[in-house]
């Protein structure tokens, strides 16, 4: 009788003990479910993690940088031969030429599942590619393809860095193809379709000419 009560309290003993580990498995796996590598936050993220990006943006920055530096050296080479080289003017001169390195400053276009962001000198916009309700063209000096999405949020790309990088292209036209599946997208599809064309015409002539039949 002692030697089945004590198997009894010693298998008593292991069940409890292999429940409370078990309890402490949990809540240890829970406890990484809610931390920093986590769906949402960690890397793998799909609000996070970047498909396609503007390969021209590097060349694009170094060449605004290149051309500010080119005025204000030009600036001072002026001055110099006309015997005018002063603090004041040489300040006045830098302020032109970061001036000017701001306006020609390139917008850094990336994307990725489901969205699209543009980055600038005063920060990020993004909007919900698969959630967009409208697009639209904005015509002038500097052509522009301005996307809406049902959060308010507010994107405008240049369609010459969608023309010249087809897999942001390719992702902004998942999201709009899902947006007008869900009836949200009530307004844009001509200018997605004529983009759609430009594009494609564009990726085919570069094909016939990389296998050398144009």
């Amino acid at each position: 009788m002692e030697s089945e009560s004590g198997s009894e309290s010693g298998n008593g003993g292991f069940q409890d003990g292999t429940r409370a580990g078990e309890g402490a498995g949990a809540d240890s796996g829970s406890g990484e479910g809610a931390g920093p590598g986590s769906e949402g936050d960690g890397p793998g993220d799909p609000e996070r993690v970047v498909l396609a990006e503007d390969r021209r943006w590097v060349h694009d920055l170094w060449a605004a940088f290149f051309c500010s530096l080119s005025l204000i050296v030009l600036l001072h080479l002026v001055d110099l031969a006309a015997g005018t080289v002063e603090a004041g003017r040489s300040m006045l001169w830098a302020g032109l030429a970061v001036t000017l390195f701001v306006v020609l400053f390139p917008p850094r276009v990336t994307a990725g599942r489901h969205w699209l962001s543009v980055r600038g000198l005063l920060g990020e916009r993004r909007v919900s590619t698969d959630l967009l309700t409208q697009v639209s063209r904005r015509d002038g000096i500097a052509q522009r393809i301005v996307l809406k999405d049902v959060r308010g949020r507010r994107v405008e790309v240049d369609p010459t860095t969608l023309a010249a990088n087809p897999l942001l292209w390719h992702e902004l036209d998942r999201g709009a193809r899902v947006a007008g599946e869900r009836g949200l997208l009530r307004t844009g599809s001509p200018v997605l379709r004529t983009l759609r064309e430009r594009i494609e015409s564009d990726t085919a002539r570069a094909v016939f000419e990389a296998s050398d039949l144009v």
